[in-house]
């Protein structure tokens, strides 16, 4: 099957639709917590700033550049249309398969679980410490059942057309934009203190280490440092990820050539501003020390009540569920175009490249609903953390050096649009990408090398599926 199914998508998202999608999809519970985490590894008020700044500006390259690959193939699939354009069926298989075994679908079983626990600050019944069976390690609770239900529920949702699904994107993602500028705002205005922002700024270069137990910091040398950033970098790029999704449905968007490049820059500028005011606001706020030693990571919760006080971790809990849901409505409706898209070229179950009589594929959004869902019951989100984004970095490298080879291997397609900064930006971006992985496979092996053995996988399940279905 080629492209017949493609004309019965329904193009019913514009600019601010599509731009709304990415802003969503990218602003989960991220923002809200990874800074701790950073604050601990690289112990400093500068190196905390340039991290989140450099994490969003190498997406936007990322996304600028994936606007002539955009451009070029404007069909639902997105990054997996790409990878099998610029290399092959087996490289865009393996994404396919990561896509679905562990990226698309551990994310949104990671979000929809930052979902319940926020939502148990609200309803305590609804907490993970609430368990309603437990056999062996295996602990079944309240907390993994909320999420499964809102994974559920958005799932029904999308299946009901792809209309009612972007009207809820765009009023949650609206909101979450709001909300979090109000918390700025308010920061700024209500909480700040130049002595806690002058003594944040203080030696602001000066990398240090956090002592949890202690609360005490350590100065670190050059090695200690680079591996910190690194590690300090799964956060913030796991926290700017998924701006891809709406290559995935550009079959849905309106004049696609234009506006999903275009969404893509608009989306990741967005988020990038968003991300580093928010972090200058916690600097402005709290003390670098409580940063690093904020109860379970919640920095936002720290800041809400130094502005807000008592109620501030309330007016936290009620941003997180609404960001987390639009995260997850924007995952769950972008991922299955991808699956879709396999399936018309034989390498995902039959019935993924259906459209139902909504125009939408029901039975690859139900087999993502159902696969993310047991993902729920792990428990492992750390982990998912560490090789989910080895995978999706090796991926990003992957298609953004098929620019460079479709340049050469398809030189008379047009071209509507050309990344920007050719061929610098995108060498940029693969240089800094791939330095971070090598980082990765050093520091985090147990986990990362992991992701890239269940990459790996995919190989000899690519050709037992053609050994089946040659064509």
């Amino acid at each position: 099957m080629k492209d017949q199914n493609h004309e019965e998508f329904k193009k019913e998202l514009g600019l601010l639709d599509g731009t709304m999608l990415v802003v969503g999809s990218m602003i989960g519970s991220g923002i809200f917590i990874v800074s701790a985490d950073i604050a601990r590894q690289v112990g400093s008020t500068g190196w905390l700033i340039l991290i989140w700044l450099i994490s969003g500006i190498i997406t936007m390259i990322a996304a600028v550049s994936y606007g002539e690959l955009s451009a070029m193939f404007p069909n639902a699939g997105g990054q997996y249309v790409y990878l099998k354009e610029a290399y092959n069926k087996l490289i865009a298989f393996l994404y396919g398969w990561s896509f679905f075994a562990v990226i698309q679908t551990g994310t949104i079983a990671a979000v929809g679980v930052a979902f319940s626990k926020f939502t148990a600050y609200i309803i305590p019944a609804v907490s993970d410490e609430n368990i309603l069976y437990e056999i062996g390690n295996f602990k079944l609770n309240v907390a993994q059942i909320v999420s499964i239900v809102t994974i559920f529920f958005l799932t029904y949702l999308n299946t009901r057309g792809v209309k009612n699904s972007k009207i809820l994107q765009t009023i949650l993602t609206i909101i979450k934009i709001l909300s979090i500028s109000g918390l700025i705002i308010f920061g700024f205005t209500l909480a700040a203190k130049a002595s806690v922002w002058n003594a944040n700024w203080h030696n602001a270069w000066t990398p240090h280490s956090f002592n949890l137990e202690t609360a005490s910091w350590m100065p670190i040398g050059t090695t200690a440092l680079i591996s910190g950033i690194s590690a300090a970098m799964v956060g913030t790029l796991f926290s700017s990820d998924s701006w891809t999704g709406v290559t995935f449905i550009a079959g849905e968007i309106k004049n696609p050539k234009r506006n999903v490049g275009l969404s893509m820059f608009l989306g990741t500028l967005i988020v990038t501003i968003i991300y580093v005011l928010t972090n200058l606001m916690y600097v402005a706020v709290i003390p670098l020390s409580e940063i690093a030693a904020a109860k379970s990571d919640r920095v936002a919760v720290v800041a809400s009540q130094y502005i807000f006080g008592n109620i501030g971790t309330l007016i936290i809990a009620l941003m997180i569920m609404i960001s987390t849901f639009a995260c997850n409505n924007g995952l769950i409706m972008a991922g299955a175009r991808v699956y879709y898209t396999m399936a018309n070229d034989g390498l995902f179950f039959k019935k993924a490249a259906r459209l139902n009589h909504q125009s939408v594929p029901a039975w690859a959004l139900w087999a993502q609903c159902l696969w993310a869902s047991v993902l729920c019951f792990t428990g492992k989100y750390g982990d998912l953390l560490d090789f989910v984004i080895i995978i999706v970095l090796i991926f990003y490298i992957l298609t953004i050096f098929g620019i460079i080879i479709l340049r050469k291997k398809q030189p008379d397609t047009v071209r509507p649009y050309k990344a920007i900064g050719y061929p610098f930006l995108p060498f940029l971006y693969i240089l800094i990408a791939s330095a971070v992985c090598v980082s990765l496979l050093f520091t985090k092996f147990s986990t990362c090398g992991w992701g890239v053995l269940i990459m790996l996988m995919g190989i000899p399940i690519y050709y037992f599926i053609k050994e089946k279905d040659p064509n």
